[in-house]
C-alpha cells in the first residue's frame, strides 16, 4: 500500500532532479526520468527486441516473458537510483535548491561518488529487500547491481562487503532520509512495471542484454526535445506520469525507426531484380533449408561457391529462413573492408526496398560510413550542448580519453551533449537498425572490453548474421571473430559464412566456435567442411551437419563451370622512380605495358593489380608516360587518396563495369588489394603481381565475370576470341638466377612463405586451363589449408613457415589478451571490462592504428584552405556543420601512425578541431601556395600530396 500512495499526487518527493537544461534552467524529476527510460524499455521489449532476444533473457532469468518483461523495465528504471545522493544532486547550485529540508539536514560529509557506480552499489542492497539473492560474483542481486552500474557503458566490479556493505553506503550516499527515499523510489518502481517476484538467477548473456537495452532506453528518454516538455508539464503523480511515459515512448520509439518488422513475401525474381530464376546452390538451400530449420532450430551455415556465382543471393536467402524460424527479425552483414561494405550497402538495401515496406531503414557502418552518399546525413544540435546529464551515452566519448585517465569514465563532467541526432551519428547506434551493412571491426568491438559493447551485442543479437569473405581475416582479427561467434551462438543468433577461398579447416574452426557458444562440447578435431561448391548447415541443438546434396552439387557445379588460364611472366623488380628513367625489357612496367597492348591498340577494359601502394603509383605513372588515349581511360584507384576521390573512383567503376554498365570501349585501371573484395564488376585482361594463391583466384573472380550473363551480346573487344579462355597474367619477380625474390614490402602485405609456395605452384597452373569452381577448393588446401606439405619442400621454405607461424601466434596472443572471455567463463560481469580500452585503442587488426592526414593549402598569411584556388577555407569554429565535417573528411586518407608521429606544430589542425571526435587525431599535409612545394618531413619519413598519384612516401635511410 506503500508504493499505491507514493503513486498518487503529492505522495513521494519529486524534487531530486535527474536532468537540467542550463539554456533555460530547467529542472526535471529523477523519479520521472526513471519512469520514462522504464517505460521506453518496456516499448523497446515489445517492439525491438526479437523473440529470439527476449527467449534468451527470459530463460536466462528462468522466469515467464511476461514476468521478464517487467523485470527488464524495473531494472531500466533503476539505472539512475545512483543519482538519488548528495553528491549528484549538490553539482548544480540552481537545481539543488529544490531539494527539501529533510534531505539537505541529512546530508553528512559529501563522498565524491559517480553515479554509475552509486547506482551499483545502493542497488544491490536495495534490490536485496526485493528478494534477490545476495551471494557470489553470479548471484542475481549482483549481476543485476553490475547491469545499473553498467549503464553508462563498462560493467564496474562490486565488493560486496566493502564499498557496496551497509555501512560504507550510509557514509558516501547520504544519511537515513536519503536511503528511505531511494527505498521508496524502488518500491513504487517495483510496482508501477509489474514485477512481482525476484529471479533466482541471472545469466552473463541475460545481464548482457539486459544492459544493452537500458543503454538505448536511457538514450532515447534522455534527448532533450524528449523530457523537456515534461518538465514544463504541470505536476502529476508517478502513477500519471507512468500512463503518460507509456504513450511518449511508444511513439518515440516508432519515431526513431527501431520497431521491428516483417517484409512481405514476394517472388524470388522480385527480392533478386535481373535474376530469372535461382541457380542450382541457391535452389537448394530454397528447397532444403526450410525443414532442417524448421525442425532443428537456430546454427550456423557456411556457403562456398565460385568467385560471382551468387553468394550475396544465397545469403539473403539463408538469412530470409533463418528469420523465418529462429525468432529472429532482420540482417547485419560483416565485411572486411569499407569498399566492399558500400557495394553491400547497395545489395541489401535494394533488397529491402524490393518488398515495398512502409519504412525500412538500412544503415552503413564503417569509419567513415557518413561520406557515403546514401548514408543518411547526422549533426549535433548546439542546443543539446546545455543539458547536464553525467557522463555522456555518446559513443564517440572515448575517442577523448587519454591514456591512464580511464576513470573520467566515472566523472561528474559540466555540460555534455545529449541530443536527439546521436540516433543518426552514433555509429553503435546505427548497429541497432533491422537491417545493416557494417565492417567486421564494428562487430568485433562487441567482444573487445570497450564501452558500450553491451550495446553492439545487443544490436548483433536476435538477427541473422552473413560474415563475408571469412577467409580475409588474418590470424589477429580472427581470433577475435572466433570470440564473436562464440557469443552469437550462445545467444542463439543464427549465422552466415560466406567465401569462395576458405581452407576446410578454417571453416570447421568458424563452426566449432558458434557451437561451443551455443553449449556443444566434444566437437574438437570434427571437421564442418562444406565442400565446393556448396553449403553447410549445422544446427546449435545438436551439432548435427546438414550438406547440400550431391545431385544439386553437381548441378551447381556444371552450371557455373568455366575455364581461365593463368600466365606466369617473370619479371625483374625495379621501381620507376621520379625521375622518369628509360624502362629495360624484362622489367615489371615493361611486361605490364606488353600485356596491355591489346587493350591500348584495340579497346577493352583491364586491371592492373599491384602488391602495394607504391607499385600502383609506380604503374600509372610509367603508363600514363606512354598512353596515347584520352587520359581519362587511365584510371589509378588506391587507399591513399583522398576518402571522396577513392568513393567516387570505385563507384564509377561500379556503375560503367558492372553487369548493366555503359561499358566503356577501352578502360585501364591500376589498383591494389581493394579489387580483391566483393566488386561486382567484369574486365576482359588481367595483370597481377604475385599473390597468395587465395587472393589470385578472387581476383580471377572479376575476370570475364558475366560471360555466360552475356552469352550472345556483343559486349567483349575484337581482340577477344570466344575459342580463347580468359587469362590472368602473374607477375613473377625473380632473380639473375631465376629464383623468386619478393621486393621489399610485399612480404608485409602477404606472408612471404604462401607467396613463395604460389609462385611453386604457379607453373603447373600454366600447363592446362584451371577449371571453376572444380580446380578451386584443392588449390587452396595446397597453399592454406593445415594439411599443406609446402613447409617441407626445401630448407628455406621450412624456415619462411616456421617464421610465419611464430608470427601468427604472436598475434593471436596479442589478440587475446584484450578479448572478453566467451559467456561460459564470465563469473563477475566486471570481466567483460577487466581493461579499460577506448575504441581508439582496441585493435581489430594487427599493427599500429593509422592517422588521419589532411592534404591542403597554405596561403603567404598562414590562412589554410582545402583547395587549391583558395575558396575553401578550412573550417575551424565550435560547432561544425554536417557540410563542414564532410568537406574536410572527404578530403583525409588514412596513413600509418609511424609515418607522422614525429608531427611538427605546422601538421596540427585547428585548436577547435581537438574537440571533435572524428577530427581530433587528424593531421595536415599543407602545401605552400606559391612554390607548390607539399614534401614534408615527419622524423623519417617525407611525405608529399600529387594530384594525380596520390600519397607519396619516400623514408631517409
Amino acid at each position: 500500500m506503500e508504493a499505491v500512495e507514493d503513486s498518487r499526487h503529492g505522495g513521494v518527493d519529486l524534487c531530486p532532479w535527474g536532468k537540467f537544461d542550463r539554456a533555460t534552467v530547467m529542472a526535471y524529476s529523477l523519479l520521472f526520468h526513471l519512469i520514462d527510460v522504464g517505460a521506453v524499455a518496456g516499448v523497446l521489449w515489445d517492439r525491438f527486441l526479437t523473440p529470439s532476444q527476449r527467449n534468451v533473457i527470459s530463460g536466462g532469468l528462468e522466469v515467464s516473458q511476461e514476468q521478464a518483461r517487467s523485470l527488464v523495465s524495473f531494472l531500466a528504471a533503476m539505472h539512475d537510483i545512483g543519482k538519488l545522493i548528495p553528491n549528484f544532486q549538490f553539482c548544480e547550485p540552481a537545481a539543488r535548491i529544490r531539494l527539501g529540508e529533510d534531505l539537505l539536514a541529512d546530508t553528512g560529509p559529501v563522498a565524491n561518488v559517480p553515479h554509475a557506480r552509486a547506482s551499483m552499489h545502493a542497488g544491490l542492497r536495495l534490490l536485496g529487500e526485493l528478494g534477490f539473492a545476495i551471494s557470489g560474483n553470479d548471484s542475481p542481486a549482483v549481476r543485476a547491481a553490475q547491469c545499473l552500474g553498467g549503464h553508462h557503458g563498462r560493467f564496474l566490479q562490486l565488493d560486496v562487503d566493502g564499498a557496496a556493505s551497509v555501512r560504507r553506503i550510509q557514509a558516501a550516499l547520504g544519511g537515513p532520509v536519503w536511503q528511505d527515499l531511494r527505498r521508496r523510489y524502488t518500491q513504487l518502481l517495483w510496482h508501477l512495471f509489474g514485477a512481482d517476484r525476484a529471479p533466482d538467477r541471472m545469466s552473463a548473456e541475460a545481464a548482457v542484454l539486459i544492459t544493452g537495452l537500458t543503454m538505448v532506453a536511457d538514450r532515447v528518454a534522455s534527448q532533450r526535445r524528449y523530457w523537456v516538455p515534461n518538465a514544463h508539464t504541470p505536476s502529476f503523480g508517478a502513477a500519471e506520469h507512468h500512463t503518460h511515459a507509456r504513450r511518449q515512448a511508444e511513439e518515440e520509439v516508432e519515431r526513431l525507426g527501431l520497431p521491428r518488422f516483417s517484409l512481405d513475401q514476394v517472388p524470388f525474381t522480385t527480392a533478386h531484380p535481373g535474376l530469372k530464376e535461382p541457380n542450382a546452390l541457391q535452389a537448394s538451400v530454397m528447397e532444403e533449408l526450410p525443414q532442417l530449420v524448421a525442425g532443428r532450430g537456430s546454427g550456423i551455415a557456411v556457403v562456398t561457391d565460385a568467385m560471382g556465382a551468387g553468394k550475396s543471393v544465397t545469403a539473403l536467402e539463408t538469412a530470409r529462413i533463418f528469420n523465418e524460424h529462429c525468432g529472429t527479425q532482420g540482417v547485419t552483414w560483416l565485411l572486411p573492408a569499407t569498399a566492399a561494405a558500400d557495394q553491400t550497402y547497395d545489395v541489401l538495401d535494394r533488397y529491402v526496398r524490393s518488398h515495398q515496406p512502409a519504412y525500412a531503414p538500412v544503415t552503413l557502418v564503417h569509419h567513415h560510413s557518413d561520406l557515403n552518399e546514401a548514408y543518411t546525413g547526422r549533426r549535433l544540435s548546439p542546443a543539446d550542448a546545455t543539458v547536464l546529464d553525467g557522463p555522456p551515452d555518446d559513443p564517440f566519448t572515448d575517442d577523448h580519453e587519454q591514456d591512464g585517465l580511464f576513470a573520467a569514465d566515472e566523472t561528474e563532467p559540466g555540460p555534455r551533449a545529449a541530443g536527439p541526432d546521436r540516433w543518426l551519428r552514433g555509429r553503435d547506434n546505427a548497429l541497432l537498425a533491422q537491417y545493416t551493412v557494417s565492417t567486421t571491426d564494428q562487430a568485433q568491438m562487441a567482444v573487445l572490453p570497450v564501452r558500450y559493447s553491451a550495446l553492439r551485442m545487443l544490436a548483433l543479437s536476435g538477427k541473422t548474421v552473413v560474415v563475408d569473405e571469412a577467409h580475409a581475416l588474418d590470424p589477429f582479427s580472427q581470433l577475435q571473430l572466433l570470440r564473436l561467434l562464440n557469443w552469437l551462438g550462445a545467444l542463439n543468433s543464427p549465422v552466415v559464412l560466406l567465401s569462395a577461398t576458405m581452407p576446410a579447416s578454417i571453416a570447421s574452426e568458424l563452426v566449432r566456435a558458434y557451437l561451443s557458444g551455443a553449449g556443444r562440447t566434444g566437437l574438437h578435431g570434427v571437421s564442418f567442411a562444406p565442400g565446393y561448391p556448396g553449403w553447410l548447415f549445422v544446427d546449435a541443438a545438436t551439432a548435427t551437419a546438414h550438406h547440400m546434396s550431391e545431385p544439386a552439387r553437381g548441378q551447381q557445379r556444371a552450371a557455373q563451370s568455366r575455364t581461365v588460364r593463368i600466365r606466369m611472366r617473370p619479371i625483374t623488380y625495379r621501381r620507376f622512380g621520379q625521375d622518369g628513367r628509360n624502362i629495360e625489357a624484362g622489367e615489371r612496367l615493361a611486361v605490364i605495358a606488353e600485356v596491355l597492348q591489346p587493350v591500348v591498340r584495340d579497346g577493352g577494359c583491364a586491371a592492373v593489380v599491384c602488391a602495394t601502394v607504391a607499385d600502383a603509383q609506380d604503374t600509372y605513372a610509367y603508363l600514363r608516360r606512354m598512353w596515347t588515349g584520352p587520359p581519362h581511360d587511365l584510371v589509378l584507384v588506391h587507399s591513399r587518396v583522398g576518402e571522396r576521390r577513392r568513393q567516387d573512383t570505385l563507384g564509377e567503376l561500379r556503375r560503367e563495369l558492372g553487369p548493366a554498365g555503359p561499358r566503356p570501349a577501352r578502360r585501364v585501371f591500376v589498383t591494389t588489394s581493394l579489387l580483391d573484395m566483393s566488386l561486382d564488376i567484369d574486365v576482359d585482361l588481367m595483370v597481377s603481381d604475385l599473390a597468395s594463391l587465395a587472393r589470385l583466384l578472387q581476383r580471377l573472380g572479376r575476370l570475364a565475370r558475366f560471360a555466360r550473363r552475356w552469352t550472345g551480346k556483343d559486349r567483349r573487344p575484337a581482340w577477344w576470341g570466344r575459342d580463347n579462355s580468359p587469362t590472368l597474367t602473374v607477375l613473377h619477380p625473380v632473380n639473375s638466377r631465376g629464383e623468386t625474390t619478393l621486393p621489399p614490402g610485399w612480404g608485409t602485405v602477404e606472408p612471404s612463405v604462401t607467396l613463395h609456395e604460389t609462385a611453386r605452384l604457379l607453373p603447373d597452373l600454366e600447363k592446362e586451363p584451371l577449371v571453376v569452381p572444380d580446380d578451386v577448393q584443392a588449390l587452396v588446401e595446397q597453399v592454406h589449408g593445415v594439411t599443406s606439405g609446402f613447409a617441407a619442400e626445401t630448407g628455406r621454405l621450412r624456415q619462411m613457415a616456421v617464421a610465419h607461424q611464430n608470427r601468427t601466434s604472436g598475434e593471436q596472443q596479442l589478440s587475446a589478451v584484450h578479448l572478453v572471455p566467451p559467456p561460459i567463463r564470465v563469473s563477475s560481469l566486471a570481466d567483460l571490462h577487466r581493461q579499460h580500452l577506448t575504441t581508439a585503442q582496441a585493435a581489430t587488426r594487427p599493427g599500429v592504428l593509422p592517422r588521419r592526414l589532411l592534404p591542403c593549402y597554405r596561403s603567404p598569411d598562414g590562412t589554410l584552405t582545402l583547395d587549391a584556388a583558395g575558396l575553401l577555407p578550412l573550417p575551424d569554429q565550435e560547432h561544425l556543420s554536417t557540410r563542414h565535417l564532410r568537406s574536410i573528411l572527404e578530403h583525409t586518407l588514412p596513413v600509418p601512425a609511424a609515418w607522422v608521429t614525429r608531427a611538427s606544430a605546422r601538421h596540427q589542425p585547428p585548436a577547435s578541431w581537438k574537440q571533435h571526435p572524428l577530427l581530433a587525431d587528424t593531421l595536415l599535409l599543407p602545401t605552400d601556395f606559391t612554390t607548390r612545394e607539399s614534401e614534408q618531413r615527419f622524423g623519417q619519413h617525407w611525405l608529399r600530396m600529387d594530384e594525380q598519384l596520390g600519397l607519396l612516401h619516400r623514408k631517409q635511410q
